[in-house]
């Protein structure tokens, strides 16, 4: 039984410290943001985030309604 713990805390230990290596060994490291409008290559191909897409369809319509935009 304890060994299966401690190997699961091992297991664990060495993905925190994989996921860590680019935040602890680069002078002011940090980690990278996963959002899509953060990603060049997705506004390259005209990809947005699914609120900003849904605004811009509701807004197209005729009958939309007038939001309020919070940037």
């Amino acid at each position: 039984m304890i060994e299966i713990i401690v190997i699961g805390a091992l297991i664990i230990a060495i993905g925190v410290a994989f996921l860590c290596v680019k935040v602890i060994f680069r002078k002011n490291g940090c980690f990278s943001s996963q959002h899509i409008h953060d990603s060049e290559a997705m506004r390259e191909r005209g990809i947005h985030c699914v609120i900003d897409q849904d605004r811009e369809m509701r807004q197209r319509s005729p009958l939309a309604v007038k939001e309020r935009v919070k940037r």
